[in-house]
């Protein structure tokens, strides 16, 4: 069955599912947990960081629910946004989602898998170089915001991120259900690890004590207050958890997507929640907050079961690690691609890029993708970039949960085949937490607001620049 706009719909509830978490589960579970307790610095601090990570993203998926049983097209929150607010918040959207959000995700997901296969494979590195490399920076904005080091140029580890990229980019050109099918592949064994992993912290004594002892502040940083210090660390554990609205992307190729997308996007959210939750407890069992804050490179879910199992856990949760990268990668290169097309079919982006292949895929969205996506590995900036863009990415986030309650009050004759439960409590605690988080990253982290505000500022003079000027033409 296909779609007005050519799109084939092959996406059932377990494969939504499946896209939903298989998105959100890369790497960060297994790392950030070390950064956030060096901030918090007791046990309990970490369990209520990612306790309301899971309650801000539940809550986030909800109130998506009701805008995707409304707009079951293609595009997600571009067209969420475009239809609340207009086309140009639509467009600094999809620009900054393809600039970074989105690109940049793929690009860092694709080069850790590269700095991890290093476990396995030690020619493969982000330290030796292939060929010439250039190295420039740190520049001083102001007296908080520095920016770079930048190292640009070709690594064993960034080789290897991008063979993944063409590779997952041509594997998806051949149509939606076989990306689905790679996805459900490694989703499953994706949550399964990390059950094993909970399981084996629940009943397997650790090979080591875990460590008691306070955790001590970096050198230089300062204690903050309990609640401004759970704001700030939301940077590593809400984007841990990203991506969860994958699904709404690719709603033009879901069956039955009204009743669908709002089913996959609360079942995946709450399952990967609970589990992110699950594994940090474990890990505060097995090496105590200490043991948390001194893991080797923060690779705290290899040190966990490398206490459980002794040396061998490392390399296995290495070889898991791996396989989540892989799975994660798969998802956000099938589904950023259906923005593209949108926009272009909006007359917003290159006209190419709003046309199917034969098997009713937008293959030049997935090559351009793939194209910048791999650009961003060779520039070293990457994960500057994400940093950058965090408090840019929470900004579009509100924009679209505040668009729910704008269109009850504007649209209340709407067809809404799904509402969200208790609203409007739900978006309103959503919007009060989020909110909150931005306003404690402009005030203690400005080097990751304010250049997120310019990225999204520089599509403003685009939009203008190249409105009926021929840029789909």
């Amino acid at each position: 069955m296909s779609t007005a706009s050519g799109f084939r719909r092959n996406i059932g509830l377990f494969d939504a599912i499946m896209l939903v978490a298989g998105s959100m589960i890369g790497s960060g579970v297994f790392i950030v947990a070390g950064d956030m307790i060096r901030t918090g610095g007791t046990g309990s601090f970490l369990v209520w960081a990612w306790v309301l990570t899971g309650v801000l993203t539940v809550f986030g998926a909800l109130s998506y629910g009701e805008l995707a049983g409304m707009f079951p097209e293609a595009g997600g929150q571009y067209t969420y946004l475009r239809e609340i607010y207009g086309p140009m918040t639509g467009f600094l959207y999809g620009w900054t989602f393809f600039a970074v959000i989105e690109c940049g995700t793929i690009a860092a997901v694709a080069v850790g898998f590269g700095k991890y296969l290093g476990t396995f494979l030690p020619f493969v590195n982000d330290t030796a170089w292939i060929g010439p490399h250039l190295t420039s920076g740190p520049w001083k904005v102001t007296e908080t915001i520095v920016v770079g080091p930048y190292n640009v140029g070709l690594t064993s580890a960034r080789l290897s991120g991008i063979l993944i990229i063409l590779l997952l980019s041509f594997v998806n050109a051949y149509g939606v259900k076989l990306g689905a099918r790679i996805q459900n592949l490694f989703t499953v064994a994706k949550i399964g690890s990390l059950a094993a992993l909970i399981i084996l912290g629940l009943v397997m004594k650790p090979a080591i004590a875990a460590s008691s002892a306070p955790v001590p502040l970096a050198a230089g940083a300062t204690a903050l207050p309990f609640l401004i210090a759970l704001l700030v660390v939301q940077t590593g554990s809400l984007f841990s958890a990203d991506a969860w609205n994958s699904i709404t992307f690719i709603a033009g190729e879901v069956k039955e997507p009204k009743r669908t997308i709002p089913v996959s996007l609360l079942v995946g959210t709450s399952v990967v929640c609970g589990l992110y939750l699950l594994a940090n407890v474990i890990y505060l069992k097995v090496l105590g907050p200490q043991g948390i804050a001194m893991a080797p490179n923060d690779r705290v879910g290899s040190a966990a079961l490398k206490a459980i199992l002794g040396p061998a856990g490392e390399g296995i949760m290495a070889g898991a690690i791996l396989w989540s990268m892989f799975g994660c990668t798969n998802g956000l290169v099938l589904s950023g691609a259906r923005v593209y097309h949108t926009m272009a079919v909006d007359g917003v982006f290159l006209k190419k890029a709003g046309t199917l292949n034969k098997s009713g895929v937008p293959a030049f969205s997935l090559a351009i993708q793939a194209v910048w996506a791999s650009l961003l590995t060779l520039s070293g900036t990457y994960g500057q970039l994400l940093d950058y863009v965090v408090f840019a990415a929470l900004l579009f986030y509100v924009l679209t949960v505040l668009g729910v309650i704008i269109l009850r009050v504007k649209e209340p004759g709407l067809q809404r085949p799904v509402k969200v439960f208790a609203y409007p409590l739900l978006p309103v605690l959503y919007l009060i937490g989020a909110i909150a988080i931005m306003l404690a990253l402009l005030i203690y982290k400005p080097a990751f607001t304010w250049p997120g505000l310019v990225i999204v500022a520089t599509g403003v003079p685009v939009y203008f620049g190249t409105r009926g000027k021929g840029l789909s033409s």
